[in-house]
């Protein structure tokens, strides 16, 4: 049995009409030294497997392009690699798939984001799908982070500062999760402690060398693990399956 969308043939999908489908929405983005370029895909995902599992849902590919990473949020484009789309390209991509679901006869579904950045602009695509269907369709949209409990933030960050989650960048719980989802893409040895990235009130363009430490990362990844990576999912998971039975009808 599979949860993926495209493991499937036509029939089998469209059986799945009455069943929740998630969409996985990453960013192609640096992530420091350490990490891969596809760390959010990676991590959207996974995360919507394992949902899937829990409601017997359907995963699409991940839509693994973002809105633009910010220098305090991301830190990326100051880093080859980083592919950013603008945000009404962002707006038209996820509206243009949303309502590609409707069309089939899909009425339940569930964003699963993983990139900081994207949020304002997968609901502004929401919002449209919601005013063109006239209510017809339920569409919840949900960062893993957001779900994730105080007490499970503070076994995570037993031995650095929680740096907040602009700045946890490639950091303890991002690398944390990928040691857990993909260590093979993981390369500890070349991650590097640097100063904690500063804070700042404002946003200012052009960006200038050194806005961003040099390693790309924003906040330290000391102390990450699998075992902290388990952590987060098996915490956040119930919490997006609370989510979905109470937003979506019949779950």
């Amino acid at each position: 049995m599979t949860y993926r969308m495209e493991e499937m043939t036509w029939p089998e999908f469209a059986e799945k009409k009455d069943r929740v489908v998630i969409l996985p929405v990453g960013a192609v983005e640096q992530h420091a030294l350490h990490l891969p370029i596809c760390t959010d895909a990676v991590i959207a995902e996974q995360f919507a497997l394992r949902l899937a599992e829990k409601i017997d849902g359907v995963v699409m590919p991940p839509l693994s392009y973002g809105y633009k990473s910010k220098p305090l949020s991301g830190g990326g484009p100051l880093f080859p690699g980083t592919i950013d789309l603008n945000g009404e390209t962002v707006i038209r991509l996820v509206y243009d798939v949303l309502m590609e679901l409707v069309r089939d006869g899909f009425t339940k579904i569930f964003i699963m984001n993983a990139h900081f950045e994207n949020e304002a602009f997968l609901v502004e695509a929401m919002d449209l799908v919601n005013r063109d269907t006239k209510g017809a369709v339920f569409l919840v949209e949900s960062n893993w982070w957001d779900p994730l409990p105080e007490e499970v933030i503070e076994k995570v960050f037993d031995q650095v500062p929680f740096p907040g989650w602009a700045f946890e960048h490639a950091a303890v719980t991002e690398t944390s999760l990928m040691l857990y989802f993909a260590p093979w893409l993981c390369h500890l040895e070349r991650m590097a402690e640097a100063p904690p990235a500063e804070a700042l009130p404002y946003f200012r363009y052009p960006l200038k060398k050194g806005d961003v430490p040099e390693t790309g990362a924003l906040a330290s990844a000391y102390s990450s693990s699998s075992e902290k990576g388990e952590q987060i999912v098996e915490a956040v998971i119930p919490e997006l399956v609370k989510i979905c039975q109470r937003e979506m009808p019949g779950e």
